[in-house]
């Protein structure tokens, strides 16, 4: 939730600054000087001030600059009083920087604030006359209500699970979804919910029951109750109208339901009010907090005569990033692609976008860190850089690869990886763990890895990714990367002839968390790309882009996958001048090169041909063969899946893809059936190979049977080996503990029931 406290005053909500009245003197420079400096199309937006307005700006074209620059001509030129203007937008942040440059142009009195800031201040001022009483108390944080209401319903539910549960409630509300209807709303959306509907119901109906009995309102409340008092009371709605006649909303298609509800009623019926609204559908990237870009999209339909101005000269990107930006967008589909926006760069030529892959993740990051450091020498200031990521969990390897080389760095839009509550709680434990002369947890784990397992196993972490997004996963993203830094650090110690110990590693674990403490004055941006947006640097650098990575692997309809699309098309117009964009094909030194480039690339990295179908499986892969049939193994010609060429080279025939075409393989998967045959492999005595060769697991894990006519149909499975291991290998592909079937139970074992 946006931070908004220092932006809600006291008083009538149609108070406008201190300096209301000092907003130039026309007499002087005239109301045309306002227009000075704009381009043809920010002209055009600037003198536009009757009616509906719809700017569509594509990124980096100056759409702040425009909004602005139209109030104050608006302003100056006596058509609009300051008194009567109200912009908003979505984060204090923002609607900050509004009101610096439109007191720069001579605009002070003007409000721009954010949706539920300016909201309050209506909801404040009116609630003695529409229902009487004191104003109920607002709540900042939410989630200790929602903790005792998981409480009240019988549910354990642990911190980082709490915040998913508290955006759920979130995202009902601004959709404007009550607890009954929240499990038909989440089907409905294809919401991939972090735990089952109808225990959030529940949770959500006693949140609300608890609230409202304590005389309490969150920030959802806010919107739903200003708008509902405009609703009921015709004399307030008509005061609120009399008194705000000209409105502007910035990143427009960010406007959840509920806040359209409430647009709509401070404009009112008739269009009596001039409203200018600006955004791009393609730069949409929150669909899962309830925004939508459908309003954007759909202005002139609801507003037939509104005026409609395109912004596509880009002043901030130079002629190649500008061109990749475009190539991206021109592979997209849906509602929102078909309006995408063409840029067109104003900026002098500069150095071609780079693709760079590599052998693992701590490769990748260890070169980022010192092509960021020859940038440092060679002139760019380290908070012009950027590395971006998809996923929070990303970014401890960035942050020791930039320590180790002395580049000061901030972490935005999470904690820095060693403050996270999770990460503090892992090394509390582990270090129990150390001091302990005998520890029932870790006794009998084969190897240090194994150990750290064991001990964060007991605070819930598993093998398997959670299902889905947010901060479970986040959680289990930053426990997997302590697991993967023991298995780097037993690796190294072994590789010097030293062994080790839970103790080294923890010791190990304080010295990297004491590096990473060096203050960041002017220092390198580390974040997500959705923490990245509205921000913009000399050089960005754009990592671990595979596929299951971006896209994301739970991002299964096409939808998600367009969101995923556009999720990087804001990391690359990030860029002013210098973009990199890099992957690895393994993720620890040594691990198998099973990854592939981000399927976002196809046609754009060089030496990649364009994008075509893709075989179904995880990750919203589309499209796929219908290659077998009721388990039947496929004869005759074996076509690959994805480019269709003939296959002659019986592994590339096993996984029905050429050797060079994408994969959608579950690593996860891939890496527990690897873990399952090695343990059979032992106890039977035998190569690993004779239980199922490499390339089978590959291919089971690319197709993920879920029934024994699937299994079946894979190359390289025959009878014998359905009998003997159908049951532990479909266990595994639904993401359960591998069970053995009857056919491998030897004769003094029970037989399970039918």
């Amino acid at each position: 939730m946006e931070r908004m406290q220092e932006d809600l005053l006291s008083g009538s909500p149609f108070d406008g600054h201190q300096d209301a009245h000092r907003f130039g003197d026309p007499a002087a420079d005239g109301p045309d000087a306002v227009l000075a400096g704009l381009d043809p199309e920010q002209r055009a937006v600037a003198t536009a001030l009757h009616g509906a307005v719809c700017v569509l700006a594509g990124a980096g074209t100056g759409k702040t600059r425009a909004i602005t620059h139209r109030i104050a001509y608006g302003v100056r030129s006596g058509v609009y009083q300051p008194q009567q203007v109200l912009a908003v937008t979505f984060t204090a942040r923002a609607a900050g920087e509004m009101r610096g440059r439109l007191r720069q142009l001579g605009a002070d009195g003007v409000q721009a604030r954010t949706f539920h800031a300016a909201a309050l201040r209506q909801l404040q001022y009116f609630w003695p006359r529409a229902v009487g009483g004191p104003v109920p108390q607002l709540l900042e944080r939410k989630v200790q209500l929602v903790a005792e209401a998981a409480g009240r319903c019988g549910l354990r539910v642990q911190r980082t699970e709490l915040r998913d549960l508290t955006a759920e409630i979130e995202w009902a509300k601004v959709t404007q979804t009550g607890p009954d209807d929240y499990p038909a709303a989440v089907a409905k959306s294809g919401r991939d919910a972090p735990r089952d509907p109808a225990e959030t119901a529940q949770v959500y109906r006693v949140y609300e029951e608890t609230k409202n009995r304590r005389g309490n309102i969150d920030f959802e409340d806010v919107l739903l109750l200003t708008a509902a008092i405009l609703e009921d009371r015709p004399d307030i709605a008509d005061q609120v109208r009399a008194q705000y006649r000209h409105f502007t909303v910035d990143e427009y298609q960010d406007v959840s339901p509920l806040q359209q509800r409430l647009l709509d009623q401070w404009t009112g019926p008739g269009g009596g009010a001039s409203l200018c609204v600006v955004g791009d559908a393609s730069q949409t990237i929150y669909s899962f907090t309830g925004a939508t870009p459908d309003y954007l999209l759909g202005f002139r339909n609801r507003h037939p005569g509104a005026t409609v101005v395109k912004l596509v000269r880009d002043y901030r990107s130079t002629p190649q990033v500008v061109h990749l930006a475009n190539g991206l967008l021109a592979q997209a589909r849906g509602e929102a692609a078909r309006h995408r926006l063409e840029l067109v760069s104003q900026r002098e030529a500069g150095p071609e976008p780079v693709y760079t892959e590599y052998e693992d993740e701590p490769t990748e990051a260890e070169t980022t860190a010192r092509r960021i450091k020859e940038l440092l020498a060679a002139g760019v200031r380290a908070s012009e850089i950027a590395v971006l990521f998809r996923t929070n969990g990303q970014s401890e390897v960035y942050e020791q690869a930039l320590a180790d080389l002395g580049v000061p760095y901030q972490l935005k839009g999470a904690e820095r990886f060693f403050e996270r509550p999770e990460v503090r709680d892992a090394g509390v434990l582990l270090r129990g763990a150390a001091r302990a002369a005998s520890d029932p947890v870790t006794d009998g784990a084969p190897d240090l890895a194994g150990q750290v397992r064991a001990v964060l196993a007991t605070r819930g972490f598993t093998a398997e990714p959670p299902a889905g997004s947010g901060a479970v996963r986040d959680r289990w993203e930053s426990l997997a990367a302590l697991v993967r830094l023991a298995e780097e650090f037993e690796r190294g110690r072994a590789a010097d002839g030293q062994s080790t110990d839970l103790a080294a590693y923890v010791a190990e674990l304080d010295a990297r968390a004491a590096a990473q403490h060096a203050p960041a004055v002017e220092g390198v941006t580390l974040a997500s790309l959705h923490a990245a947006k509205g921000l913009e640097w000399d050089a960005v650098f754009l990592v671990g882009l595979t596929e299951g990575t971006l896209p994301i692997i739970y991002a299964k309809t096409d939808e998600q996958v367009e969101e995923e699309r556009r999720l990087l098309y804001v990391g690359v117009t990030r860029a002013r001048k210098h973009l990199t964009l890099s992957w690895a094909l393994s993720r620890s030194p040594g691990g198998r090169a099973s990854r592939k480039p981000s399927r976002f690339l196809d046609g754009l990295r060089p030496g990649s041909s364009a994008p075509g179908s893709r075989p179904a499986g995880r990750g919203g892969a589309a499209g796929g063969g219908g290659e077998r049939s009721a388990g039947r193994r496929v004869r005759g010609p074996v076509t690959c899946r994805v480019c269709g060429r003939a296959l002659t080279e019986a592994v590339e025939r096993k996984l029905r893809r050429c050797e060079g075409c994408p994969s959608t393989m579950d690593e996860g998967l891939y890496e527990r059936l690897r873990e399952w045959r090695a343990a059979q492999a032992r106890e039977q005595g035998a190569p690993a190979y004779v239980v199922f060769t490499d390339a089978t697991l590959m291919a089971i894990a690319e197709d993920v049977p879920a029934n024994r006519q699937e299994l079946a149909g894979i190359s390289g499975v025959g009878a014998m080996k359905l009998d003997k291991y159908g049951a532990a290998v479909l266990s595994l592909c639904a993401g359960e503990e591998p069970v053995r079937d009857p056919a491998d139970v030897t004769d003094d074992q029970p037989d399970e029931p039918a």
